[in-house]
C-alpha cells in the first residue's frame, strides 16, 4: 500500500478526506497537535523526517484573518510560505515521488469578477492568503522541477463539507440563527466544490501532475445555497433584501 504523508491532516479539509484516503493508503499525519505523528510546527522549523513516502500531501494551511494586523498578515507568509519552504527542506532527505499542493482560487484574484477562469489566468490575489499561496506554488514549481518529484497543484474554490469553517460556517450559523438574509441580484454565484470529490481527485492526478482548477460542474447561486441550507435545517427560506439597503446597515 502506498503511503502518503498528510500535513494539516486535523483540518476542516483532512477530517473530511482521511477516511476515504485510507481505503487505498497508509497515511502519517504531520502537524501541530498532539494527534499527530509527527508534532511540528513548519512555520518555525523543520520536521525530521525518517522515511520516505509516495505522495506528499500538503494542505497545511492559514487561510482565514480574524483582526488586519502586520503580526496575522505575516502569519500567512509564515505558514503558508515559509512553512512549505521549511517540509521541503526535511524532504530532500527522502524524496517523494510526488508531492500535492492545494493551494486556492485565490491566487487569481477577485477584483474584476472573474468568471469561468483557466489554470493559466494571471495570478492576481493580492491578499496576505493569496500572495503567501502564490509564493509557495512558484517555490515548488522550482524545487519539484530540481529533485525530479511530479507536482500537482489544486486549486479549489468553496470547499463544502461537514464542519465547514470560514465564511461557509459562518453562513451556516447565521441561518440557524434566522439572522440571514440575501443580498441583491439572485443570481450571483460561486462556485464550490465537495471535500469528498478531492479526496477521489488525488489518485488521478499525484502521478500525472498539473495545476488544476477543483469546482463542480454547476455553480450555485448564493439564493440557492441559503435556501437549500435553510430546508436541511429546518428553517425558513431567507428574505432578499436590495444592495443599497445592506450598505446602508452595515454603515
Amino acid at each position: 500500500m502506498k503511503k502518503i504523508l498528510f500535513t494539516g491532516a486535523r483540518g476542516f479539509l483532512g477530517r473530511n478526506i482521511i477516511p476515504i484516503l485510507r481505503e487505498d493508503y497508509e497515511i502519517d499525519t504531520l502537524g501541530l497537535s498532539p494527534e499527530n505523528k509527527i508534532k511540528v510546527d513548519l512555520s518555525k522549523q523543520e520536521p525530521e523526517l525518517r522515511e520516505s513516502y509516495d505522495i506528499i500531501l500538503h494542505a497545511s494551511s492559514k487561510v482565514y484573518i480574524k483582526e488586519n494586523s502586520q503580526e496575522e498578515r505575516q502569519s500567512f507568509y509564515d505558514t503558508n510560505y515559509l512553512g512549505t519552504i521549511n517540509l521541503c527542506k526535511a524532504l530532500e532527505k527522502h524524496l517523494p515521488k510526488s508531492f500535492v499542493f492545494t493551494s486556492s482560487v485565490a491566487v487569481y484574484g477577485d477584483e474584476e469578477g472573474c468568471e469561468n477562469i483557466t489554470e493559466d489566468y494571471p495570478k492576481k490575489g493580492k491578499t496576505p492568503y493569496a500572495k503567501s499561496k502564490i509564493l509557495a506554488e512558484d517555490f515548488l514549481i522550482e524545487w519539484c522541477s530540481k529533485h525530479n518529484v511530479v507536482l500537482t497543484i489544486l486549486r479549489p474554490a468553496l470547499i463544502v463539507g461537514h464542519n465547514a469553517k470560514g465564511n461557509l460556517g459562518s453562513m451556516l450559523n447565521i441561518i440557524r440563527k434566522g439572522l440571514y438574509f440575501n443580498i441583491g441580484n439572485k443570481e450571483v454565484r460561486k462556485s464550490v466544490v465537495m471535500a469528498e470529490d478531492i479526496a477521489i481527485l488525488i489518485p488521478k492526478v499525484a502521478n500525472k501532475g498539473g495545476i488544476y482548477n477543483v469546482c463542480d460542474t454547476y455553480h450555485p447561486s448564493f439564493h440557492e445555497l441559503s435556501t437549500c441550507i435553510c430546508k436541511l435545517l429546518g428553517k425558513r427560506e431567507p428574505k432578499n433584501i436590495p444592495y443599497w439597503l445592506a450598505k446602508l446597515i452595515g454603515k
